[in-house]
This record gives structure tokens, sequence and C-alpha cells, in this order.
């Protein structure tokens, strides 16, 4: 296939694009040139949201250049989406879009699927909260694409390549051993994907013709968060000791769930609504999920590779609860434990 790439060079859009040219696609990516492209990619430059910034895109399809797809992976400004999905429409068969599970209306129960609730959005705003982003570059592309789009609704998003900072921020803690807060419980469900898998089930459901929107995440409970951290220590070779601690104590000390703890959601709304998602479409249409360990391994191996500090996007706030607050309240909880 002839694939387009819409960002391509972090994360997800890094997966795409390894993923492409591993089958052997012809592969273009149209991005800002803030980072460097794989080898063996054809390169346009462009920031979507500058006056003039689709220049480059326009010249190649006046050109009469065609694709068979072009992947998405934007995050910001509906109108952006928007007035790609124009430009393109004549120029590629099927256009992919790496949506969000944030565009359902909150909260939503335990196991909703496709058909749920999404927010209010407008696919014109130049700019808006995620939740209405997302959602309103999925009504322009249904509007211009319509059964030619395809929207992938990513849940919790793990791999190498994170510019995000949840699984790398527990990687780096745990490698520094000594007491660990680990939030409980143990026991709790995780549900996240690869950004590999989601790469590869993306591919191929272009190459398939699928349209429509999934819910794509792996299996709701194929894994705890006991296994993720009990990994952690195992992949860093750490002398780590994970204290767990029940959500009442970590709550009122005023820490933040998915923000200082990244990936941890106690058991409520949010948890149901973030990490209990029917993807029953998903498996159904071929998504393969690879193991929890084989993730980490590979997570931690990349941040080995790159110096063992992972990227950091500009446009989300860093992750992960500092030394001071963990001592502060691993000192508290020690201090009330029945000697």
């Amino acid at each position: 296939m002839d694939l387009l790439i819409l960002g391509g060079t972090e994360f997800v859009g890094r997966a795409l694009t390894e993923d492409a040219s591993a089958r052997g696609w012809k592969v273009t990516l149209f991005h800002r040139g803030n980072h460097a492209a794989p080898d063996g990619v054809e390169v346009l430059h462009g920031d979507r949201l500058a006056p003039d910034g689709l220049a480059e895109l326009e010249r190649a399809v006046a050109d009469g250049r065609r694709w068979d797809a072009v992947v998405d992976t934007w995050s910001a400004a509906p109108v952006a989406v928007r007035d790609s999905a124009r430009l393109l429409a004549a120029h590629v068969d099927r256009y992919a879009y790496i949506s969000s599970g944030s565009v359902y209306a909150y909260p939503q129960p335990a196991g909703a699927d496709e058909s749920a609730p999404v927010v209010e959005a407008d696919p014109d705003a130049t700019e808006a909260p995620y939740p209405q982003a997302k959602r309103g570059a999925e009504l322009a592309l249904l509007d211009i694409f319509g059964d030619r789009a395809l929207l992938a609704r990513a849940g919790l998003i793990l791999g190498p390549w994170e510019n995000i900072g949840r699984l790398p921020w527990w990687l780096g803690r745990i490698a520094r051993g000594g007491t660990v807060l680990a939030p409980g419980p143990r026991e709790l469900t995780l549900q996240y994907i690869d950004a590999r898998d989601l790469a590869a089930w993306l591919l191929d459901g272009v190459a398939a013709g699928l349209g429509g929107a999934y819910n794509l995440i792996g299996p709701p409970g194929a894994a705890t968060l006991g296994e993720l951290l009990r990994t952690c220590v195992e992949v860093t070779g750490s002398d780590a000791r994970l204290r767990w601690t029940d959500p009442e104590p970590i709550l009122a000390a005023g820490i933040e769930p998915w923000m200082d703890l990244p990936i941890w959601l106690p058991p409520g709304e949010d948890h149901d609504s973030l990490l209990a998602v029917s993807v029953d479409k998903a498996l159904a249409s071929g998504l393969r999920v690879r193991p929890l360990a084989e993730t980490v391994r590979d997570t931690w191996a990349w941040l080995q590779s790159i110096g063992g500090s992972a990227p950091q996007r500009p446009d989300r706030p860093a992750l992960g609860l500092s030394p001071e607050r963990e001592t502060a309240l691993l000192r508290a909880l020690e201090a009330d434990t029945p000697s």
C-alpha cells in the first residue's frame, strides 16, 4: 500500500511508521519537522495550524499524488483535521484517525461499547478541550469521508516511544529502588494497549477497508496493577519494595490518581469509564494484544537505549509523584502502623 501518515515521528505515529515500513508499504510522512523521521520514508513538512501550513501537501496533490490511505494522529484543534480531510478527500481512499475513548460522555458504566453517548463538539473549532477536540475531528471526518473514515477510539496507550510519561515514570521510579508507594488494590484491573498493537490493527483495518468507530484497547481485566508493578521490578532488576496502600490514605494526602500516580485509577466511576470498556468489536475484527511483560520489557529496553530519560510532549503536563511527597506519605503510613 501507499500510505500517508500525518505525524509519524513520535509514540503511536512512530509505531505506525515502523510497522508500515516493515510491511514493505511506501510511507509518506507529513509533519512539522521537530523530530527526525525514520529512515526510508518520504517526508513533507508543514504546520497544520499555521497560515499555508498545508502548502507542501497541497503541491503534492496538485501534482497528481495519491495514497491508498491516510492515518492522522492529531489531537488538538478539530479544524486541522477538517482542513486535511477536505484537501485529501479526492486523493486517498480511506482516512483513519487515532481518536480517543475520551469522546464518550462521562461517566460510562463498565462494559460500555461504541454505542455509548458522546460529547457535543464542533468540527470547525479552532481550540477545544481534549474530548471535544477528538470528537470534533471525528465529526469532520464523518462529514467528509463517511464510511471511508476509520475511527480508532484508543484508551490507555503504553509501549516504546511513549512521550506521555506513564509507564516510563513507573519504570524510572522503581529502578531507583527503595520503598515504592504502590496504590491499591493490587488486584485492580487494568485495560491498556501497546502502541504497536494499535498500529498493527489500524494498518490491517485500512488494508481491509474497515470504517466506523472502534474502541481500541486491550480486553478489560487482562492484567492487574499488581502484575504491572511487579513486572517493572523484574525487568529493571531493582531492589524496590512495593508498599501496597489502600486508596483512602493516598487520596487524603492530596495525591491525584492518573496524574501523580500514572495509570492508577481507584475503583469507582473513573476506573469503570476508562479502564473497563467493551472491546468486543475490535477483537472480532482481529485485534491482537501482546502480553503485558513484553510491553514493559520493551519499554525499559527502549528507555535504556536513549539514556534512561523519556521524551515529554510539550502540550501534556509532566506526570509523577515527587520524591518528597512520596516520602512524606510513606513515613506517615509507617507511623500509623502498629509495632
